[in-house]
């Protein structure tokens, strides 16, 4: 689907950002990518979209090489950002009429402009809010407003980048729980961020570092990889729990890391059993 061919990229100060990046990003996937600031996640983000053109190397979206200026309306249309600030995305008065605006560039004929919108709204639960302006939304609101702005241009990959950054921890939660049910109706997602916490449910996880992906691979051997310590990435909560719980004999099996629900769950269960 997406696929990144020996890519390089540095600042205009000669400064690397991405360096000898070989990568594929398979239809349906959730791949979660991580690191501190400065670490290059943004920059991928950017060359994934097509918006970036690599230095070096070569970027290839659904057969298009986004080196190829007649192929970049094609990759709009095949992927989807959302950033960090939504209302740098907002150009329409109301909520309505900045999800028309993508579908209108699209050339799409009015009646479908209008499904377009009405199905981002309901995908993210935005119908009460079609008539409002995006600039008076909560935070939350706003991050959904801006992935309904995407959503209606129907792409099949959807970016996220450091999306709950700014969020208070409820609307962080709940703009996450809207992206994994987008995942689950079929959708690829890549979702950067710096926070490990929101990755547990990912299907690989890219851990990056100067440019480089350092460790690459399911949530659970990331997690476990000592080499995390040396970046300065903590663990999650849960999985920092369970590994010190584990030095007591104490054993609480992966998929019970899930959720404080589910933690809390086994915790009873061996409590009960002994």
């Amino acid at each position: 689907m997406i696929r990144l061919e020996k890519v390089s990229y540095s600042y205009p100060d000669g400064t690397p950002a991405l360096e000898n990046i070989n990568l594929t990003i398979k239809k349906g996937e959730f791949v979660g990518v991580i690191g501190k600031n400065g670490s290059g996640k943004s920059t991928l983000a950017l060359q994934l979209s097509g918006l970036l053109k690599p230095g070096t190397g070569r970027v290839v979206i659904r057969g298009m090489d986004t080196r190829d200026p007649s192929r970049l309306q094609g990759i709009r249309k095949f992927v989807g950002v959302v950033f960090q600030n939504p209302e740098t995305q907002f150009v329409g008065r109301t909520v309505e009429e900045d999800l028309a605006f993508g579908p209108e560039n699209l050339c799409l004929p009015p009646v479908e402009i209008r499904r377009c919108v009405d199905m981002a709204l309901a995908e993210t639960e935005l119908e009460k809010y079609r008539h409002r302006s995006p600039k008076t939304l909560s935070g939350g609101q706003g991050q959904c407003a801006a992935l309904a702005g995407i959503l209606a241009m129907r792409p099949e990959c959807l970016i996220f980048d450091e999306v709950a950054s700014m969020l208070d921890p409820e609307s962080g939660i709940a703009v996450l729980e809207t992206i994994k049910k987008l995942h689950k109706k079929g959708k690829t997602i890549v979702y950067i961020t710096h926070n490990l916490e929101e990755l547990h449910d990912a299907d690989r996880i890219l851990v990056m570092e100067k440019g480089k992906i350092k460790i690459e691979g399911d949530p659970e051997s990331v997690f476990s990889d000592v080499f995390l310590q040396d970046l300065g990435l903590p663990l999650p909560s849960l999985i920092e729990l369970a590994a010190n719980l584990k030095t007591h004999g104490v054993i609480i099996p992966w998929e019970s890391t899930t959720s404080p629900q589910n933690f809390a769950e086994e915790i009873c269960r061996l409590f009960l059993r002994t």
